[in-house]
């Protein structure tokens, strides 16, 4: 019965991605193409051996994609149809989605940050805050954020993403204090995130970078540990000597439910001490910028 119902769900998104791929097709005109449009056409838009040849595969095999038949789909060979059908990022993703594998190129961009949540994420200096999703992304960070973690700025944009850090990063492996024992309660954060979006591109995109970056994710990963989210308190060594430690208390500010899983982080002193020296660090950086 399980094996009927998957090969039953398998046909299933075989026959919907083979009707969103001709529907694509039928759109677009041999001009918007590039290609030339002869006297007599029995169909709207391309051909298919006309989208076989402007994705160099092969027509029988692109016949049969849009037939729905089993075949096999490389995420190389999906990509070069896709961009044959000139597909947006939005058609992009589904069509991937469909076919049930990982876009080699997966659109970055996702849902913007609010003006309000900016200016609520800057209004909590000398306080550390940023906005994240639910993949750990750093979306923004106020200064203070950057005077303590490092600017995200300063990073490769598919960088800039707190689980890749704290498994890639030098600066974040010898500065977080418990840093080896934070590692494996975020990969579990994550594991248990994932599960609501495991079809999607941009997380397996995620994934896959972590597990072919760090042997330590890979065996972590393995032990399919699951755990929610909950405030805790960070230690972390500031590089500049004259701050020194910082203890702070990892403060999640849930949005709105339509912001797009995102999420403003807030990271909030637990002692004087710590308060102090982030005044004294963000009055450095005033001091700087003046």
């Amino acid at each position: 019965m399980t094996t009927a119902v998957t090969a039953g769900s398998a046909q299933a998104r075989r026959d919907e991605l083979a009707a969103f791929l001709r529907s694509r097709r039928e759109r677009i005109s041999p001009e918007q193409a590039g290609v030339p449009r002869t006297a007599r056409r029995r169909t709207p838009g391309l051909r298919r051996e006309e989208v076989a040849f402007l994705a160099a595969v092969g027509v029988t095999w692109y016949t049969w994609l849009e037939q729905g038949r089993a075949i096999n789909v490389s995420p190389g060979v999906l990509d070069a149809v896709v961009r044959a059908l000139q597909m947006d990022p939005t058609e992009r993703a589904h069509a991937f989605a469909l076919a049930g594998t990982v876009d080699p190129h997966p659109a970055t961009a996702c849902s913007p940050v609010t003006e309000t949540t900016l200016r609520t994420m800057h209004k909590l200096a000398p306080y550390p805050a940023t906005v994240k999703n639910a993949r750990y992304d750093i979306l923004a960070a106020n200064q203070a954020y950057a005077d303590v973690f490092g600017d995200p700025q300063e990073l490769a944009p598919e960088h800039r993403n707190a689980l890749w850090l704290m498994a890639t990063s030098e600066r974040w492996r010898t500065q977080f204090v418990e840093r080896d024992a934070m590692l494996p309660v975020i990969v579990a954060k994550f594991r248990q995130a994932m599960a609501e979006h495991v079809a999607e591109p941009a997380w397996q995109a995620r994934l896959d970078g972590l597990l072919a970056a760090s042997e330590e994710f890979r065996a972590l990963w393995e032990l399919h540990e699951v755990a929610p989210m909950a405030p805790h308190v960070k230690r972390y060594l500031h590089p500049d000597p004259g701050i020194g430690m910082l203890r702070l208390e990892h403060r999640h500010l849930w949005l709105s439910p339509d912001a797009g899983g995102h999420r403003l982080v807030a990271y909030v002193p637990v002692d004087e001490e710590s308060e102090r020296r982030l005044e004294k660090l963000a009055a450095r950086g005033g001091a700087l910028a003046g």
